[in-house]
């Protein structure tokens, strides 16, 4: 996509949604509720394939990113500012704990991205364990018993103005120049350094970035929810949005936006079937790999040949 489209898209999605959420106190909070969760799959979804698709690795502790942000980004607005009466402290306490999870991203990326592979999901896996368990025994971010009393900040605006972002930042970076190092590593790592591709590199700069988005969605479901417990970060949590990422095509975002929009809503419209949800969710997910198994829109749009 060139620069100036992407951008004029970028502002076109912020603009809607501000109008969005001028008029959201006009809507079912059920719903604004489910459209909110929607905003920070997309975010969570296009973070993570940016390393698990552009880039060919395959973390599986995106949600220890997640909770790093959130419970930074929470424990700002409890105990650093009044976030309720200040505009601007609270997308600076989602960028304080996007910063925070991706400094973390960058101390698991540099020892773990030199492995490959089921190695390196293994690794990741770990840390994001390791994550949650420092959380679980922080009596700062409330330790087991999870942390309370969080001001309800994130509203359709600021969830859907971030999500517009991400897609636009991880977008502008893999078609730039730069981006391109991404692409080389996904299609032939060995191939890629041996023309002089920093591998190690790249896959570092993938995973800090992937980390940071990843930390400013966990903020936002921080200010969400309202309340933040350590197992809700779990590994099960992480299998969930590597799940959006394949069902949408890896490397593919638009796809990946259409399938975190489809797995987030799916799970509300069988509320009414409570006994068997996971069971048809599971069947449908099953069914759309079995239909689509390189992805939702592997037959619109195929990755450029590089040259």
């Amino acid at each position: 996509m060139p620069l100036v489209g992407a951008k004029r898209w970028l502002l076109v999605g912020i603009a809607l949604a501000i109008v969005a959420s001028y008029f959201s106190p006009q809507f079912n909070r059920y719903y604004l509720g489910v459209a909110i969760d929607v905003g920070i799959a997309i975010i969570l979804a296009t973070s993570l394939n940016l390393i698990n698709g552009h880039t060919g690795q395959f973390s599986l502790g995106h949600a220890g990113f997640m909770a790093v942000g959130g419970f930074f980004s929470a424990w700002v607005s409890l105990y650093v500012g009044n976030l309720s009466h200040a505009f601007w402290y609270f997308p600076l306490s989602l960028v304080a704990g996007g910063l925070l999870a991706a400094l973390v991203g960058l101390l698991v990326g540099v020892p773990s991205l030199r492995l490959r592979g089921d190695y390196l999901a293994i690794v990741t896996l770990g840390f994001g364990e390791i994550i949650r368990v420092v959380a679980q025994n922080t009596e700062a971010i409330g330790a087991a018993s999870g942390l309370k009393g969080i001001p309800k900040l994130t509203t359709l605006g600021w969830t859907f103005s971030f999500a517009a972002i991400t897609i636009y930042a991880i977008s502008t970076l893999v078609n730039s120049t730069y981006g391109r190092g991404f692409i080389a590593v996904h299609d032939d790592e060995i191939a890629a350094e041996s023309n002089g591709v920093d591998t190690t590199r790249t896959k570092v700069t993938a995973f800090v970035t992937g980390a940071f988005f990843a930390g400013i969605a966990g903020g936002l479901y921080a200010h969400h929810k309202q309340f933040l417990s350590p197992t809700g970060f779990d590994w099960l949590k992480s299998i969930e949005i590597v799940v959006m990422v394949i069902l949408g095509g890896m490397g593919r975002t638009v796809g990946v936006v259409a399938a975190a929009i489809l797995l987030t809503v799916m799970p509300e419209l069988l509320r009414d079937f409570s006994e068997y949800r996971m069971i048809i969710y599971s069947l449908l997910i099953i069914l759309l790999m079995l239909l689509r198994p390189a992805g939702l829109f592997s037959f619109h749009f195929k990755r450029r040949s590089q040259s």
